[in-house]
This record gives C-alpha cells, structure tokens and sequence, in this order.
C-alpha cells in the first residue's frame, strides 16, 4: 500500500512509497483512510525539526489529523464495516505514570506516550491503518471527508473544558471571549464558543480573504487591532497563535475570574517588555488563572464529534481551502494567501 513517510529530523527525506500491510498488533480494526489534514506539527516533522521513527526503524508514517471508513471491525467492538471514524493520536506511556494509569493520557507526566504520526508510532497518512476500538471515534455520517476537522476540533474542545473547569472554581457565567488567530483551530475555538452561546471575539491579522468572512458567518466578531481597543475584560481567552506578544496582551486585559487557555506552541528566541509586577498585581488581585492545553483524551474527540455534528456544513466546508490527491502532496506545503486548512485526499 502507498503511505506519505518520512526520516525524522533529516529535512527533504519526505516520500510516497509502497509499505507493508498494517501491522495486526495496531489493532483488530481496519481502516481506510480517506484523507489527512496538514497543520504546523507536520510541517515542522517534514522540515527536519521534529519527530521519532517506530523503535527499530528509520522512517515514519506521517499523519495525525485523519478521517477514514472501516472495513473489517471484531463483533462488539461498537465498530461496524462502513462506519467513518478518526483515529486519536495518542497512546498512553506502558510504564504507565499516575495519569497515564487512570485513562488520563493527555497529562502524561513522563513523557513516554506515543503519537500516531509524530512519536514512535506510524501515522495515519497510508491506505489502510489497523486501530483498536477504544481509540477510534465514530464520526456523523453527513459529515463525510469534512470528520477530517475533528482531531483540529478536539484541542480546542480541550482547551474549553480547562476554560470551564477552572472557571467553575467559583459561580461562572462566562459571557465573552476572545480567539486570538484565525486559523484552522482558533476559527474551531470559535465554533465552539459561539455554540456556548457567548459573544466571540477572533482577533487576527489579515484584513481580507476567507478569514473575516468564517468569523462574521458565525455570528462572532473579527478584529485585527489590539485586544483592549474592541472588548473590556473578556471572561475566556483561548490564544492559537503562540505569538509572545499576543499571549502577554491576553494575560492584561482579562476580566476579573478570567480564564486564559494558551494552545498556540511559541517558537522562544525572541524577547518582548513587560510590565511582570503589575501582571502579577492584576492576576493575584482579580483571581485570574492561565494555563497551557495541549493534546486531547477519548471524551474531547467526543465532544468534538458532537460540535461539528451540530455545526452548518457550509462553514466547516469553507475552512478547507484545498484538497491535493496523495500523489501530489507537496502541493500541501505550498502555502498559499486564502489557505486556512489544506487536505490530502489518500483514498483514489
């Protein structure tokens, strides 16, 4: 079977090629996979900055954003031929540590997890993948090729759940929040907000293109100045960026009992002023609380099954930009000015 692999940290190693069948050890389902999404993390895997091959092996399979449809499922495994799924990214350490042993492998605190087509385990970019049931999430059928959106969708239904969980450490009845970035996961950080019920903010820097037009077709606003010039006090900040800058500006300008949740990934090696004592003033003095979300369990593909289940089809069909058949994935990286997410189709 063909399958998108590469040689981590070896830049331009990248390749389509013929590859075994999926192992049976991976898991008695077998899925074919009918397209991947490509975000940052791949991206930084094919430019040599990241990753790590199978044990044993120099190549990895790339591919963690995936939609596929079942072909061959175990009686009682909930799974049945034809049914669309994704497939999570991340397995538990085998040590396990105190997280990992209650299910909670999202917080590994050892950091011996794997990720499907990231670390250690072969990605979801092949023509057939074999999963076990327990990390494969049935998908709304009407939703098709778009289910691609879920793995994006379920980081920020994460980041949601840390938002109203530390919020709910006293009465919360959060009412705005800001998004800054409106790429792929700050315009589903939105999605999600606005489905809450809560006034949207998305601040981003483009003026023009698809970016304002998703924003305004959620019913949410789209800003491309300062936090503090279009909304006071916001209850949630949810930043997709990691930009140093944007995340400082969030942490000032928050409402009293305020939730910021950062999932934007910084670079480092850069430096910015701030003003530390009186950040630390505003924090302690209003109860405010920031905290870093990466990565999602079982339950947050769920609940992003769900939001984009209930979400219009239109808009999750203009989030994506463009699709490229396997063959030709280079096409993929080739970032172009309206790109918000680009597929690639595996499935002829």
């Amino acid at each position: 079977m063909r399958a998108l692999t590469v040689e981590p940290k070896k830049q331009g190693s990248a390749t389509v090629e013929e590859v075994p069948e999926p192992p049976v050890e991976d898991g008695p389902v077998l899925v074919e996979t009918l397209a991947v999404g490509v975000c940052g993390t791949d991206l930084e895997i094919l430019s040599g900055q990241y990753g790590w091959a199978p044990p044993g092996r120099d190549r990895l399979v790339l591919g963690h954003e995936s939609i596929g449809r079942v072909q061959e499922a175990p009686a009682g495994s909930g799974l049945a031929p034809g049914d669309l799924v994704v497939g999570i990214v991340r397995r538990p350490d085998p040590v396990p540590c105190p997280n990992c042993a209650v299910g909670e492998w999202d917080f590994c605190r050892n950091g011996k997890y794997t990720e499907r087509g990231i670390k250690e385990h072969d990605g979801y970019c092949s023509e057939r993948y074999r999963i076990t049931p327990e990390y494969a999430v049935k998908v709304d059928p009407s939703l098709g090729s778009l289910g691609v959106l879920l793995e994006p969708t379920s980081v920020v239904a994460k980041a949601w759940e840390q938002a109203e969980r530390i919020g709910g450490r006293a009465r919360f009845e959060p009412k705005v929040a800001v998004v800054t970035g409106a790429g792929p996961i700050g315009l589903l950080a939105a999605l999600l907000g606005v489905q809450r019920g809560l006034e949207v903010h998305v601040f981003d820097q483009v003026t023009s293109g698809p970016k304002p037009e998703l924003v305004a077709a959620l019913g949410a606003h789209y800003h491309t100045g300062p936090i503090e010039e279009a909304v006071k006090e916001p209850d949630v900040v949810v930043e997709c960026t990691g930009v140093g800058s944007l995340v400082f500006d969030a942490m000032e300008h928050l409402g009293p009992g305020g939730v910021v949740v950062l999932t934007g990934v910084s670079s480092g090696g850069r430096s910015i002023d701030v003003d530390a004592g009186l950040l630390n003033r505003a924090m302690v003095l209003e109860n405010e609380a920031v905290v870093g979300s990466v990565n999602a369990n079982r339950r947050h593909y769920e609940q992003a099954a769900e939001a984009l289940a209930k979400a219009d089809r239109s808009w999750l069909e203009g989030l994506v930009s463009r699709r490229v058949p396997l063959e030709d994935w280079q096409a993929a990286l080739e970032r172009q000015p309206d790109d918000v997410k680009v597929v690639i189709e595996v499935a002829k």
